[in-house]
């Protein structure tokens, strides 16, 4: 006797159930069943893995759903629901969605009319748990009869009752009852056994599921199945629990045999543009075209006009027409709302149709681009346009297509996120109840790499094998662990993907709710292109954000507005900029790593930057070398054949790009570039065979066209060499682009950059750290917060410096600043704090607000000491409190009595140790000056360094002073202790090394917080700088050098030489008198000037931080 498994919740009933798709259809395949059912709950997350993974293992694959339905006793029921046919599976579809999607409770339930308006060929089971036949048995059987009535009524013959047996009293009193009630009524039995896990020794780890579902640990699970009959049981035991009736197993069998689904994986359901009936897509995209390509050259040329008339054909042949014209569209729509879009992502880049068209914004023909990269006519791939839009603005980008296709026809694609190994250890620790420490301990031992498995973290961490061998408690919580690794744990929002579909996307996929209006697929990417529909991906990218803020800073400053698209890419200064590795804040550029290699390779042009891009990755780094000295004619460039000169002269001999594989094959051995493509796609994955192949046709190839079998191999190998390393020269220059740009808006509007990359730097406190120190090293002042000047953002000040924003500052919420800006600019400056409190409301301005504000200097311009303002805040607020309720009580009153305002707490003002302390609490940073600074004059008699000049000199012993911001112990191999240190000064940070001995000698100096004075050897390598320590001290320690005469050395470089900045220099000077002598060299006349007596300076920090602002930082330097 057949009998078939008909109520089965996957992996995708998240966190409900254990039963993995592939664990459960291969012990199905070994247990001789022909077929076997999917039934989640609500959902149908897993419906084409599962119907995929029966066709490879030879089931039939039953397409089901487990619905929640509300009943007329009960908030819920279930019912059990399986296709027929492809129109039952559409129905299956439809009702999921309006489950997901309409359902107001957290059920996910659907009504009853709802159910039976898409009843059509569906199977329908009232489930033994919770069926509402079942249920209504418990009142009467009279309710109970009426019930099947009206299923039968809709369903027919396709109508049964489940019946189920997991050894409970319960199920085998309903079964009883409901034999009963067959003995009245015509009843049509169904086995089941609900599946919620492959084996039985599983059953202890789908109860750890249910208790990471909830949030509880094992003892205090609710709910929880109190048996361990919840397995995929083999066909004997189902016979032999139901031997009394029969029928009910051979009713399985015969619904399983009436589900014949076929689902159509592969094609193609592409989305039609909408447009007037007496236009078609392909002329009208051609139309657009000849129009774009005016406007984007002013010279036609007849290979740029075929490069577009075969464009168009693919295109045409490929039926892609309406989706250029899609993407065309909201690409229109987004440039005209003054959106910076993307140059392009990936291989869209080479094509010429999406440049004339304003999808991408980089010159295929210029760069040397291949169409081909992107649509292969000889291997037919569906198109993916990848597109950049400001993250700040995407949302209105996907509003549009909304708007404009229809709800049922856009989506955004769902992503799940699974348990990996450390998250599985963790959740399935706590809800066994081990200690958080211990869980934490173990977690910890478990390498932080993605698709690592926990078998794999155990094989390569001894300490954790050691662990397990001598802990049943811990094997066994591993164990538990394994069995829950990989499962599905939660569904989210892909970042960028969105479906744009000709039909109702209900005849395809299932939805369900997602953000705002959009709706969400329930199958992730790769199963939706399986299905056939087209995924686009609307990307946020921060840069391009930046980029406009940028703009907008320079058109307050200058009233000029900046077209980012027609900048010079010859820039002599942003090439300067690049050449000095000044590349911190810009895209793709600002790691150590590459800013050293930009500083050995000295870029001279825009080819440098597509060329140090593609090549700084793992592999394909161990030929930047080559590139550099090949640029520098460090190297004699030679190729093995005449062909490739033209091909590799551009990257010195190298062969960076994959289109450049692609063009060898074509010019040497007479390849298309469609075949081309498929060799370099053949070639990237080394496979043996289809290696051999393709040698044997670019060999007859090469000889074809007149090279010997020796070139042909050669050339042959040196593609096989550097294919893995090729790398997508489209993508390289559209990300150039942005890269480029960046370093552009850096070095010619410096002010403007900063203000805008602080902004996007809020809330990474180390980072905005080292970005206002840039600034400062270039001469641009970050102006201290201030109540009565500084927004939400940084902004630039009247005085072109940068003015901190309000939000860098801890515990100051948006809602806050938002009533701090908007009540200044209606009532005017605050006064004082007592102004301040009494025009702001305490609800969103609390007093940790206020302490947060007063720390950080916001008031430091109205002329009290922090240290008073922080004494007087209960009195200030109650104060506010008192007007703002006068003010309310009085509205109509004539006369008003004037409260007095309370006086400032007299106290001492803070030492600037316990002010910077404070101020650092709330900014993560020193701003207003840097504890290291108090000692100025002490280390002017001592040669100290600053870091930044340490590292601009490479002096090879330099004398540096700081502050321990972290200090990392570790033992050698020989069991003795050495340390990583990170020091900072006014200047920057720096990693500092002790090796064993001196950690000995001077580890009492060597604390967090610790101000120091160390010598050390100065280290500048590829991967890394650091300072090896010789000797430390306590800065307290160091005594002031007698009889050290100072002199202050300032260079009047050309770019400075105006008269304005000479006056500004003077007054400086004046200002600050004192005892160091001052020396102007001009570099102009190669000329040095001692001043007289009369304009000595006195050189503190104030003073040498006014002259860095006038003149650099590089030009103004103080030695003895």
């Amino acid at each position: 006797m057949e009998f078939a498994h008909l109520h089965i919740n996957t992996e995708y009933s998240l966190l409900k159930s254990a039963a993995k798709i592939n664990t459960l259809v291969k012990k199905a395949a070994e247990l001789g069943f022909l077929s076997l059912a999917i039934t989640d709950q609500n959902v149908m997350y897993g419906v084409v893995p599962f119907y995929k993974a029966c066709k490879k293992a030879g089931l039939k694959p039953i397409i089901g759903l487990e619905l929640s339905v509300k009943g007329e006793q009960t908030d819920e029921t279930r019912l059990l629901l399986l296709a027929k046919t492809f129109t039952g599976y559409q129905n299956l579809i439809k009702l999921s969605s309006i489950a997901q999607v309409f359902s107001t409770t957290k059920l996910k339930r659907i009504e009853k009319k709802q159910l039976f308006d898409y009843s059509k060929d569906l199977v329908a089971i009232s489930s033994a748990y919770k069926g509402e036949i079942q249920l209504s048995l418990q009142d009467s059987e009279e309710m109970a009869l009426k019930k099947i009535k009206e299923y039968k009524h809709y369903f027919g013959e396709d109508f049964y009752i489940g019946i189920q047996d997991h050894f409970l009293a319960t199920e085998k009193q309903l079964n009883l009852q409901l034999v009963n009630l067959s003995k009245r009524e015509k009843i049509k039995f169904v086995a089941t056994n609900q599946v919620m896990y492959v084996r039985k020794e599983d059953a202890l780890a789908h109860k750890c599921l249910l208790a990471i579902d909830q949030g509880t640990t094992l003892p205090e699970l609710e709910g929880a199945f109190q048996t361990e009959e919840y397995y995929l049981k083999p066909k004997d035991e189902m016979v032999e629990l139901f031997s009394y009736i029969p029928d009910a197993i051979i009713n399985s069998q015969k619904i399983a045999d009436s589900c014949t689904v076929e689902l159509e994986l592969g094609g193609q359901a592409l989305p039609k543009y909408p447009l007037e009936k007496e236009k078609n897509p392909r002329d009208y995209l051609r139309e657009l075209c000849f129009q774009g390509l005016q406007k984007r050259y002013t010279d036609i040329t007849k290979d740029v006009e075929n490069r577009l008339l075969y464009e168009l054909e693919i295109i045409d042949q490929m039926q892609f027409n309406d989706y250029f014209l899609i993407v065309w569209d909201f690409m229109k729509f987004a440039q005209g709302q003054g959106m910076i879009t993307g140059p392009g992502r990936g291989s869209a880049a080479g094509s010429l149709v999406a440049y004339v068209l304003n999808i991408t914004n980089v010159d295929p023909i210029k760069y040397d681009l291949l169409f081909e990269r992107f649509l292969n006519p000889e291997r037919i791939t569906m198109p993916d346009i990848d597109i950049d839009f400001p993250d700040t603005r995407r949302e209105e980008v996907i509003d549009y297509v909304y708007q404009k296709y229809g709800k049922n026809h856009v989506a955004q694609i769902i992503t799940f996120g699974t348990l990996a190994a450390k998250a599985a250890l963790r959740d399935v620790g706590k809800v066994i109840g081990l200690p958080l420490k211990q869980i934490d301990n173990i977690a910890k031992l478990i390498p932080s790499r993605p698709n690592l498995t926990i078998d794999e973290a155990v094989k390569e961490t001894p300490v954790l094998q050691k662990q397990i061998q001598q802990s049943e408690e811990i094997r066994e919580w591993f164990r538990l662990a394994r069995r829950v690794e990989g499962l599905p744990r939660h569904a989210s929002t892909h970042a960028a993907g969105i479906i744009i579909s000709k039909d109702r996307l209900t005849d395809k996929v299932p939805l369900q709710k997602g953000h705002s209006d959009v709706l969400l697929t329930q199958y992730p990417m790769t199963i939706l292109e399986e299905v056939g529909l087209l995924k686009m991906d609307f990307l946020g990218l921060r840069n391009l954000s930046f980029i406009e803020e940028i703009l907008n800073h320079i058109n307050k400053m200058e009233s000029k507005r900046i077209d980012i698209n027609t900048i010079p890419l010859n820039d002599n200064k942003t090439f300067q900029l690049l050449g000095k590795g000044d590349t911190t804040g810009v895209f793709q550029l600002e790691s150590p790593g590459m800013r050293r290699v930009l500083a050995n390779l000295k870029p001279t042009e825009f080819e440098d930057i597509v060329a140090v891009n593609a090549l700084y990755r793992p592999g394909p780094m161990e030929n930047i070398p080559l590139y550099i000295d090949g640029k520098h004619k460090r190297r004699k460039v030679t190729y093995l054949h005449k062909n490739l000169k033209p091909i590799l002269e551009k990257t010195y001999g190298v062969i960076i790009y994959q289109e450049q594989i692609m063009q060898i094959a074509s010019k040497m051995a007479g390849f298309s570039l469609g075949e081309a493509d498929i060799l370099r796609r053949a070639v990237s994955k080394k496979n043996l065979e289809t290696l051999e192949e393709q040698r044997g046709k670019f060999v007859r190839g090469c000889l074809a066209n007149g090279s010997n079998e020796k070139v042909a191999t050669d050339v042959y190998n040196l593609i096989v060499r550097f294919a893995n390393y090729g790398f997508n020269r489209s993508h390289s220059v559209a990300y150039s682009v942005i890269s480029y740009y960046l370093a552009y808006l850096k070095a010619n509007y410096p002010t403007a950059f900063f203000a805008a990359l602080l902004t996007n730097t809020i809330g990474q406190q180390t980072k905005m750290s080292q970005y206002i120190l840039d600034a400062k090293n270039k001469g641009i002042k970050v102006e201290r917060p201030s109540i009565n000047k500084s927004d939400a953002g940084f902004t630039i000040s009247k005085n072109n410096s940068v003015q901190f924003g309000l939000a860098a500052i801890k515990n100051v919420g948006i809602r806050a600043i938002e009533d701090i800006v908007f009540e200044r600019s209606k009532g005017g400056e605050y006064k004082d704090i007592f102004d301040f409190c009494a025009r702001n409301d305490s609800k969103n301005i609390n007093r940790r607000t206020l302490e947060a504000l007063v720390a950080a200097g916001c008031f430091d311009e109205l002329g009290h000491h922090r240290a008073a303002l922080l004494a007087t805040l209960d009195y200030a607020q109650e104060f506010g409190e008192q007007i703002r309720q006068q003010n309310t009580e009085n509205q109509t009153a004539l006369f008003v009595d004037e409260l007095k305002k309370p006086d400032l707490v007299q106290v001492p003002p803070f030492k600037e140790t316990e002010k910077l302390y404070f101020e650092k609490e709330v900014l993560g940073f020193y701003l207003s000056s840097h504890p290291i600074e108090q000692y100025h004059d002490v280390f002017i008699s001592h040669d100290r360094n600053s870091i930044l000049e340490a590292l601009k000199k490479g002096e090879s012993h330099p004398r540096l002073a700081g502050l321990l911001e972290s200090v990392r112990l570790i033992k050698t191999k020989k069991g003795e202790q050495m340390a990583f240190l990170k020091l900072s000064d006014e200047s920057g940070e720096i990693e500092v090394t002790v090796f064993p001995k001196t950690y000995r000698e001077f580890y009492s100096a060597l604390k967090i917080g610790q101000l120091v004075f160390l010598e050390g050897n100065l280290e500048i390598t590829k991967e890394r700088t650091q300072l090896i320590l010789k000797k430390v001290v306590d800065v307290t320690t160091l005594q002031k050098k007698q009889k050290l005469e100072s002199v202050l050395y300032i260079k009047i470089s050309n770019e400075y030489a105006s008269q304005k900045k000479l006056i500004q220099l003077k007054q400086v000077i004046k200002r600050y008198q004192g005892n160091v002598k001052v020396i102007l060299y001009y570099e102009e006349k190669k000329q040095s000037v001692q001043l007289s007596d009369e304009y000595k300076v006195s050189a503190t920090r104030q003073c040498l931080e006014e002259l860095y602002t006038i003149l650099g930082r590089e030009n103004v330097v103080v030695k003895r």
